[in-house]
């Protein structure tokens, strides 16, 4: 077997026990997730990712199995890495591989990080929408992130194969991102809403399946008069994975900009999405006042995009991950710190 198929393999047995303990464990009680939980569950899985970022920077050659220049002379040509190779310096340029691996995946998975925050806005409408009850928001979101970890597998495995073999959908993806910016900058302001009686989702499932009319604690699936029928909480659940697949189509892009290795595209990914559900209980109470976020998302996905199309130039005059990490964090850092500075005011009614 190869390297890529056992460290794969051994990473993907890591989150699955990961996440049970966090269904098994840490949510045995079927109660709304505290401030406190989401905190520390927060900061567990910062701390895993940083931990993997160490482990790459340190071993990450042996993922491709990397015991020879020629070997590495390999790797870093099917997957671009923007590493000088010293000829007949074997450790040397491992370790210049290792650290440029390293910082593609921390800049990978702060994109996706980042990008996730936009979708909280989106789960939160619906979850709002539908009214699901606070209790039940874990349950729909750890199953959303099972769905969520095999279609990013497909969508990144996939998109990697197209890559390689044609070389211009780089500047495709460039362009829709580009477009998604600017869209959601234009859009900043607009008010979202969710209709659960005519969303596309729910139309489909009452068309061509039984549906139950409410909610049945935290079941997905309810038996009335001896015939199986889907809850509300069910289709939640299956608009959640849809959200995931659109938002999916922005984010896996976003990160083939900072590498193009598949492996690498993939541990960012899953890093941040098991980071979502505590980082949703964490921000759904704050996230309103963020309210230059959507325009440093909008800059963010501009950023990646122009990046993308420009990406032979920008070899050319030596900019590299290092600089994009730093970009990202600046447009990041501004957003965020100008909306803490700047608060939306208020507007009092005056009573007659």
């Amino acid at each position: 077997m190869s390297n890529e198929f056992l460290f794969l393999s051994g990473f993907l047995v890591f989150i699955v026990v990961l996440l049970m303990l966090d269904l098994g464990i840490f949510n045995k009680k079927d109660s709304a997730v505290s401030l406190k939980q989401a905190g520390l569950m927060s900061i567990f899985i910062v701390l895993l990712s940083l931990g993997f970022y160490i482990l790459l920077t340190y071993y990450g050659h042996l993922i491709h199995g990397i015991d020879s220049v020629e070997r590495l002379q390999e790797v870093v040509a099917k997957h671009k890495h923007p590493v000088k190779i010293i000829p007949g310096n074997l450790d040397h340029s491992i370790m210049l591989y290792n650290k440029n691996l390293g910082l593609e995946f921390l800049t990978g998975y702060l994109v996706e990080y980042a990008l996730s925050i936009d979708n909280i806005f989106v789960i939160l409408l619906v979850f709002s929408g539908f009214g699901v009850a606070p209790r039940n928001y874990h349950r729909v979101l750890f199953w959303g992130i099972f769905g969520a970890i095999v279609m990013r597998f497909l969508f990144i495995f996939i998109g990697a194969a197209l890559i390689q073999k044609f070389e211009w959908i780089m500047y495709v993806f460039g362009a829709f991102l580009i477009y998604t910016g600017v869209k959601m900058f234009i859009e900043r302001n607009k008010e979202d809403e969710i209709d659960p009686q005519h969303h596309p989702v729910v139309k489909f499932a009452q068309k061509h399946f039984k549906v139950h009319n409410q909610f049945v604690g935290n079941k997905f699936f309810v038996v009335i008069n001896g015939i199986k029928k889907m809850t509300p909480l069910f289709l939640v659940l299956i608009i959640v994975e849809f959200t995931d697949l659109i938002f999916a189509v922005d984010s896996i892009p976003a990160i083939f900009s900072i590498t193009k290795d598949p492996y690498i595209v993939f541990f960012s990914n899953i890093f941040a999405i098991i980071g979502l559900r505590s980082m949703f209980f964490l921000l759904a109470g704050i996230v309103n006042k963020f309210r230059f976020l959507k325009i440093g998302l909008a800059a963010l996905l501009t950023f990646i995009g122009l990046k993308m199309i420009f990406h032979h130039y920008l070899d050319d005059i030596g900019f590299g991950t290092s600089h994009s990490l730093i970009v990202i964090i600046s447009i990041l850092f501004l957003s965020i710190a100008i909306s803490l500075l700047f608060p939306e005011k208020k507007v009092r009614k005056i009573e007659s």
